[in-house]
């Protein structure tokens, strides 16, 4: 019988972090966890998780690099994009601590952004590159150029906001590889980026998903030959359903 697959978190007491660690434990994953208050782990990832003491601001990359040895997956969903320079430094440093490791053993490593570092045209627009959302998610895009000078092998998640809702379940979803996972209306290539962001705006209801659901696209594309390798990676619900932050519920077909 083959050894359980062995998985670090780091974020772990965060909506996402925390699906994570719950679903690789159902899965009967070996679960490490680096954290800064134990106090804030779910019971369970506190019962059966190998914790480390960890402050990520002051951990140095040695030390992230130590926590990290041995693991065959790595998921960072720590930080948050609004926190700007401090959150590309946290990201980097993530980063470079698997770079530190030797290549044979340097884990799957799943990093998260958003929907605005996703492809609205055909030229290669980002949303990141409209007014208003670049003043705030540009760090997605450093942190995207971070990743593609390196030789590790990383999946970037792409989804919208997301939400603390039942999941969906992946065969609802709908998943997709450096592109849209829900189309944009094909006069997007012809606007100017002003025009584009009320249709962008419009979009993002269709990539809220649930955080559980986020996890589950994560844990399910782990694997070394796997098609996400290296890519950005979207997310968006069922075609015909919108959701909210608050909540998710069913729009009319064909709305956009």
């Amino acid at each position: 019988m083959s050894a359980p697959i062995s998985i670090a978190v780091l974020g772990a007491t965060g909506n996402l972090g925390r699906q994570v660690c719950r679903q690789a434990l159902d899965r009967g994953w070996r679960l490490s966890v680096g954290v800064r208050n134990r106090g804030r782990l779910d019971p369970e990832t506190a019962a059966r998780a190998r914790i480390a003491d960890l402050d990520l601001v002051a951990a140095t990359v040695g030390q992230l690099a130590s926590f990290l040895s041995g693991q065959d997956v790595f998921v960072f969903s720590a930080g948050v994009v609004t926190q700007g320079e401090a959150f590309v430094r946290l990201f980097d440093k993530a980063v470079s601590a698997v770079e530190a490791l030797p290549a044979s053993s340097r884990p799957v490593s799943w990093f998260l952004a958003g929907a605005a570092l996703l492809p609205l045209d055909a030229r290669g627009r980002l949303g990141v590159d409209l007014p208003k959302v670049r003043s705030t998610y540009w760090p997605h895009r450093k942190n995207h150029e971070r990743l593609q000078r390196s030789e590790i092998d990383w999946r970037l998640l792409c989804p919208g906001p997301m939400v603390d809702q039942p999941a969906l379940g992946l065969e609802r979803l709908r998943v997709s590889i450096d592109s849209p996972p829900a189309p944009m209306p094909a006069i997007v290539g012809a606007l100017p980026a002003p025009l584009v962001l009320p249709l962008f705006a419009r979009w993002i209801p269709n990539l809220i998903i649930p955080y559980a659901d986020a996890a589950s696209v994560i844990l399910a594309h782990a694997q070394r030959d796997d098609a996400c390798a290296r890519h950005r990676v979207g997310v968006a619900l069922p075609a015909g359903m919108k959701g909210r932050k608050d909540t998710w519920a069913a729009a009319p077909r064909g709305a956009a």
